[in-house]
């Protein structure tokens, strides 16, 4: 085994001073996570990062997990735990693999999420690597999230927090054994959010009431409103048609479309109708019945794997087709190119391309990838 990793293992368990970048939002999950990160003996230092635009609305700047208000409760939490705290302006990274990844996807016809792509460009690669300039030994966040070393296997393994109903390794399947090495995420072990926000109050900190913030930080849930606010032009209005290609009406352009959508289609059939598929191709949405939703196989790509370097043959998961989606039995086989075949035991509800989809062994995070397209059975 090599030595470094090894060391850094031991150097990890006893916390000998060591030192740590924290993330801090201005919420009470990386609040908390800084002040537990202390009394474990880390020396950390504070940092809020930049990502808004200079020229965002005052709705964005007031709310949200990186907003001005934001902030103001991370510097106030830092002065408490009297560490240090700065600002990292990370705005046109932000806006390149993010904003704009997340505009030019809609307008290819997928439904991208976002905090995904930001969590693997900017928080656990770009912050990372500055904290790595900085000669900083991790960075730390408040997600709930477990990461733990597998001597048999010699690999960090990405495991469920133990929170029911608050685990976030579903937006972080992306990570790699580097990341994974060098990140802490201190609120990971704990049962319960009340703790957590128990553990700020007996701290004085007024964020441990603070609300949770929204799941996406930049745009309110009028996507297709924003994105053509900041492409103009974007949305082009094309077909609605059924599975054989016969138009059913108009639609207002392919970015205000997504796969199970049935309200604001803006037509009406006389039945429940339902988008089953998107051809930006040919600029149609395409509308079907309700079991033309529900799909057996999907393919996925830009494969990411944790728990081992790469999959040779079939594998028993549970998958995750979106976040607020409950697992289901699978198989994923390797189709070479940076693909996945993912067989679902029971057919799942509007597989998304765009959406990621995550697989679990138990508590541990096998990996994942982007949903390419449901697949038909051959």
């Amino acid at each position: 085994m090599d030595a470094a990793i090894s060391a850094m293992r031991i150097l990890r368990k006893n916390n000998m001073k060591k030192t740590v970048l924290v993330a801090m939002s201005g919420g009470v999950d990386s609040s908390v996570a800084a002040a537990l990160l202390i009394e474990q003996g880390y020396q950390a230092t504070g940092v809020t990062m930049k990502l808004w635009q200079d020229d965002d609305d005052r709705r964005v700047l007031e709310g949200g997990c990186c907003s001005l208000e934001a902030v103001d409760d991370a510097r106030r939490v830092a002065d408490i735990l009297g560490i240090p705290y700065y600002v990292m302006n990370l705005s046109e990274d932000f806006k390149t693999n993010v904003i704009d990844y997340f505009i030019d996807e809609y307008g290819r016809g997928y439904t991208p999420n976002p905090c995904i792509a930001c969590n693997k460009k900017i928080k656990f690669d770009l912050f990372l690597k500055k904290a790595m300039a900085m000669g900083i030994d991790y960075m730390a966040t408040g997600h709930y999230a477990r990461i733990e070393y597998n001597e048999s296997l010699g690999r960090w393994l990405l495991k469920r927090s133990m929170a029911p109903g608050k685990d976030q390794t579903y937006a972080l399947y992306n990570m790699t054994q580097h990341q994974l090495e060098h990140t802490l995420f201190p609120i990971g072990t704990y049962t319960d959010k009340a703790k957590i926000r128990e553990i700020a109050a007996k701290m004085g900190l007024r964020v441990a009431n603070k609300p949770d913030s929204q799941e996406i930080c930049f745009v309110n849930d009028d996507y297709g409103r924003y994105i053509e606010s900041k492409r103009p032009g974007i949305a082009k209005p094309g077909n609605l048609v059924d599975i054989n290609g016969n138009i059913l009406g108009k639609h207002r352009g392919i970015i205000h479309y997504t796969i199970g959508q049935r309200k604001g289609l803006g037509i009406a059939l006389g039945k429940p109708a339902y988008v089953s598929d998107i051809n930006p191709e040919r600029n149609e949405v395409v509308l079907g019945d309700h079991e033309q939703v529900y799909s057996e196989q999907l393919i996925a790509r830009d494969i990411n794997l944790i728990a081992f370097e790469s999959l040779k043959n079939e594998l028993k998961v549970t998958a995750k087709i979106r976040y607020s989606a409950k697992e289901a039995e699978a198989c994923i086989s390797p189709l070479g190119h940076d693909r996945i075949l993912v067989k679902f035991k029971q057919k799942q509800r509007a597989v998304t391309p765009g959406q990621a989809v995550v697989f679990y062994n138990g508590d541990i995070v096998v990996g994942g990838g982007i949903i390419e397209r449901a697949a038909e059975i051959k």
